[in-house]
């Protein structure tokens, strides 16, 4: 176990053996100690549901843009027949959130107006979630998020973890419903102009960590809470490589984790693969690293691709009989 802390002239960073790191903490002055025990306790304790789902096994989030001018698939499910058709098709290979959104939050993209977007995602939603699928909604927007949980959407998943509309807590809080709370650094317009930060995972950490606290301020309850670190929203090549490299950092918030790689343009830089449809190996690639690290959720585009390559990543980890 590696323990890291702010100090006004670094970071101090020590190894410990976990077996004993409670005799380790028991040394430290307080509120030091408190804080450690805390967050180790957590570690110990990782969350084993979320929306009803059961997370002792790495679950798949199927990606609906409903949107002309999403980054991968623009325009492919702007039809309402054609986002409920391939939201059935997630769902038969294998997704166990079908996650649908009506804005684009790509590096640049302009804002939607509300009514346009709540057009957009209110038949596929009403549908996938009549038929029997679990929805999530993507949004940012208290009047989409309200709309679509009349709709039947069981989840609100926000790229701004409930800061861009100051009505959204209050939605969320009001539904009962669980939210998906993601870091991103500033608006889509500019979040990837020059991003900066002081220790990326930390700081990362300790925002979703503030976030998770006026949540449970504003009556959501902690159980309801999933966080994502955001991969590509406001962050350099080398934010995202560490990022992936400090996913397990992410277990000591004690809520369920979401990890959003799929087709994202770090994949392209890393590969020279230009057309995001074309990222499909090293969408898996992260995706598994996330499962190694213990990610309990994967937001994906392809699917069925996924769910067998997340099925043989776990079979390898049981026991075989000979």
């Amino acid at each position: 176990m590696e323990v890291i802390v702010r100090r006004p002239d670094g970071l101090l960073a020590a190894r410990i053996d976990a077996a004993g790191v409670d005799a380790w903490t028991a040394r430290l002055p307080e509120p030091a100690a408190r804080r450690l025990a805390t967050l180790v306790s957590r570690l110990r304790s990782p969350p084993r549901s979320f929306a009803g789902l059961d997370l002792t096994e790495p679950r798949v989030m199927g990606i609906i843009n409903t949107t002309p001018d999403s980054f991968s698939d623009a325009g492919k499910a702007l039809d309402p027949d054609d986002a409920m058709a391939q939201g059935e098709a997630m769902r038969d290979a294998g997704a166990a959130i079908l996650d649908v959104g009506g804005e684009s939050t790509r590096p640049g993209a302009e804002p939607v107006d509300w009514r346009v977007e709540t057009r957009r995602v209110l038949p596929v939603i009403t549908h996938l979630a009549g038929t029997g699928g679990l929805v999530s909604v993507d949004s940012r927007k208290a009047d989409v998020m309200r709309a679509a949980i009349a709709a039947g959407a069981a989840i609100v998943n926000d790229v701004s973890a409930l800061t861009h509309d100051p009505r959204s807590m209050d939605v969320v809080a009001g539904a009962g419903v669980p939210v998906i709370l993601m870091h991103a650094l500033g608006d889509p317009r500019t979040m990837q102009d020059a991003p900066s930060y002081d220790h990326v995972s930390l700081d990362i950490h300790d925002y979703l960590e503030q976030r998770i606290a006026a949540c449970v301020e504003a009556g959501i309850a902690r159980r309801n809470i999933a966080i994502d670190p955001g991969i590509g929203f406001g962050k350099t090549q080398a934010h995202n490589m560490t990022l992936l490299g400090h996913l397990a950092l992410f277990h000591a918030l004690g809520c369920p984790i979401l990890l959003g790689a799929s087709r994202k343009r770090f994949i392209g830089r890393i590969t020279g693969e230009e057309r995001p449809a074309r990222r499909l190996g090293g969408s898996i690639a992260a995706a598994l690293a996330g499962v190694a690290a213990g990610v309990q959720l994967l937001r994906v585009h392809d699917v069925a691709d996924t769910v067998q390559a997340v099925r043989i990543w776990s079979g390898m980890a049981e026991p075989v009989s000979t």
